[in-house]
């Protein structure tokens, strides 16, 4: 699978047969650069000396065409991406364009808009960054304006058809400054071309500056914890990690109020040193507060403190895709919504590639906000007034509003849903029903997996006894899945129902 060749290449590199346009230094995890595999974009590494045993190779056949090979095998048409058009220009006061901001991915503009760092010395700079490498080459510029910006992405829409842009920066003493030039240059672009912009910065002291960003047109966040083990951060990266969890909470949850869910992120890196079991505790915890976890894998920088390090392990890149995509559709969050930024490129993780995979599953999560639950209500109407006829008007009654309403998605459409609802009286025991899947859907298992999520979901707020009226056809069916029959059979709603009970010993 295309997702499965990504992870590997990320992790191992990228032979390739003559020049490619690389980038060597920068802020942030990376090096390397973008390959178009089967028109999917995807940064790997390059430079590093472990590249050199790679098995990937990119090569040219006979007909000119590209491909990518493992061990000599061809196995997707690929290509370079070229050298974009808004390179070989000068702004007005003659500095190269390339030296402002660079293509990343296929379409998306970055910069790093002050590039010097406050904590750029061995004992206080996060080991794993190079953002002043590129400086210190003649790669770049320490400061761009906010006129040279819009000046240069101007032009990289008009020639390169960039559609969303990424500002970082170093961090500088105090944090006002750095947070005044993100505003600041955000606003000059959004005067010459409407772009979405995405944003990184530490978190602030002074919260009040999000909303000023938000006012220069930002449309996207990145605050970036890297590591959710506060051991290995105080190693990799002590800034962040004096700043604390609850530091960074606190201004992902402010963020999320300001510009929206899905729109702010954090990079998790995966390799610093961190269990399997942590990275994914981290991933839900943002995944809760609406904030993206990006989870990358590590890249050891030429030149850094890390560049002798090595990249975590294919296998375990592929076992975090799997479960952080899970996890973000039950809560969600997709990279489809991201409006700019590292998310919505996607190129440096393969996320973006597991989340398309996915969309082809079922998952089941609960309804979180008011057009999901409409849709719910919508189907539950389609099968029990009009196909069931158990009611003539409307099946929604007066426990509708304390319920928690569980809707089951396939590729990006609610075909399902199940509610679950506290006893009167009783904080321990739930009821359950409503169990719906509109017709011409029920070959996908949805009704299976919406009953084990109404199972886990009522465990996980404390029941001990979960119990449901099931029509008396469908008792074989919840057998099955771990019920047992209470009682004998009652008439409810002018149909013969059986009371059961769940084995939540199951979840």
């Amino acid at each position: 699978m295309l997702s499965d060749v990504i992870t590997e290449l990320q992790a191992l590199g990228l032979r390739i047969e003559g020049s490619l346009h690389k980038r060597d230094g920068g802020a942030g995890p990376a090096e390397g650069g973008t390959v178009m595999i089967d028109s999917v974009p995807a940064h790997v590494p390059l430079s590093s000396g472990y590249v050199a045993r790679s098995p990937y190779v990119l090569y040219a056949d006979d007909s000119g065409c590209s491909w990518l090979a493992k061990d000599g095998k061809a196995l997707f048409p690929a290509e370079i991406v070229r050298r974009p058009k808004f390179y070989d220009y000068v702004t007005e006061d003659q500095v190269d364009y390339w030296k402002i901001a660079l293509l990343h991915g296929k379409d998306c503009i970055a910069s790093t808009v002050i590039q010097t760092c406050s904590y750029w010395n061995p004992a206080d700079r996060c080991r794993f960054c190079g953002i002043e490498l590129s400086l210190r080459d003649g790669g770049t510029i320490k400061e761009k304006t906010p006129a040279q910006l819009a000046e240069v992405i101007a032009r990289a829409r008009e020639l390169d058809s960039v559609s969303h842009v990424v500002l970082t920066t170093g961090a500088i003493r105090p944090s006002a400054r750095e947070m005044d030039h993100l505003a600041a240059c955000a606003a000059t672009i959004k005067k010459v071309c409407t772009i979405p912009i995405h944003v990184q910065f530490l978190p602030p002291p002074n919260l009040d500056t999000l909303y000023a960003l938000k006012a220069a047109g930002v449309d996207s966040v990145g605050i970036h914890i890297e590591s959710f083990d506060f051991d290995v951060l105080s190693r990799v990266a002590p800034v962040k990690a004096a700043i604390g969890l609850d530091g960074y909470d606190k201004v992902w949850q402010k963020a999320v109020e300001i510009f929206g869910e899905n729109q702010v992120s954090s990079f998790v890196i995966v390799g610093l040193g961190e269990k399997e079991s942590t990275i994914l505790e981290g991933c839900e915890f943002m995944a809760d507060r609406g904030v993206y976890p990006f989870v990358v894998p590590f890249r050891p920088i030429p030149g850094t403190l890390m560049q002798d390090s090595k990249p975590p392990d294919p296998a375990l890149m592929k076992r975090l895709y799997e479960s952080v995509v899970t996890m973000l559709r039950k809560k969600g969050l997709s990279s489809s919504r991201s409006l700019a930024g590292c998310v919505r490129c996607g190129a440096c993780s393969a996320v973006q590639v597991y989340e398309e995979e996915k969309k082809r599953d079922v998952v089941c999560r609960p309804a979180r906000n008011r057009s999901e639950l409409a849709e719910a209500m919508a189907i539950r109407r389609e099968v029990f007034v009009e196909e069931q006829e158990l009611f003539s008007k409307s099946d929604i009654d007066e426990h509708d509003p304390e319920s928690v309403q569980i809707i089951a998605e396939f590729a990006g459409e609610i075909i399902g849903t199940v509610r679950v609802f506290p006893k009167q009286g009783s904080a321990s025991e739930w009821i359950g029903g409503r169990l719906a899947v509109r017709k011409g859907c029920r070959i996908h298992r949805a009704g299976v997996l919406l009953v084990r999520e109404a199972m886990r979901c009522v465990k996980q707020k404390g029941c001990i006894r979960f119990t449901a009226h099931i029509q008396e056809r469908n008792v074989r069916y919840f057998s099955r899945l771990g019920w047992k029959a209470v009682g004998p059979a009652e008439v409810y709603h002018g149909k013969p129902h059986q009371l059961m009970e769940a084995d939540l010993s199951r979840v």
